[in-house]
């Protein structure tokens, strides 16, 4: 399988158990998770970042005054998708457990969930958009070797 170009910026904010996350999400990892999901080139940067950090962000941003598991700011989606992915570690930690998956299994999803943002794909315009992202997420996340998460237990 032949993947597209990847420019990976890879940064962590300051937050409780971040030596945990920097250990997980390797640089080899995050650009294998990524680059299943490009369609064309990329420059992306992923920071990771605590919950303050991410709550001031969508605050900002989004206008919603809480912490989300991932923001995506992107700034072109052609000849090259160029765009910052920011995850909030502690959100993903807390999302994973409570949907009894794994750190690693719950990062891999939002780092795809996040990228096909930054190529236009929109679960919030539609039902119909909705089901298409999750199935091309799933397809995606199978082809990583991890279960649909969108599987209901």
């Amino acid at each position: 399988m032949t993947f597209n170009k990847l420019d990976l910026s890879l940064q962590f904010g300051n937050f409780d158990n971040v030596a945990e996350h920097r250990a997980l999400l390797s640089r080899a990892r995050v650009t294998k998770w990524i680059q299943h999901a490009l369609a064309v080139d990329a420059e992306i940067t992923v920071r990771i970042v605590g919950t303050e950090e991410g709550q001031a962000l969508n605050a900002q941003f989004r206008k919603k005054d809480y912490a989300t598991n991932v923001l995506t700011f992107d700034y072109q989606q052609t000849p090259t998708v160029m765009a910052d992915l920011v995850i909030c570690g502690p959100v993903i930690e807390r999302e994973a457990k409570e949907q009894n998956k794994s750190l690693q299994e719950h990062y891999a999803h939002m780092l795809v969930h996040g990228t096909l943002h930054a190529q236009g794909w929109d679960h919030e315009t539609s039902e119909e958009d909705a089901n298409e992202m999750e199935a091309y997420e799933t397809d995606i996340m199978a082809e990583l070797g991890y279960a649909d998460p969108y599987a209901k237990d």
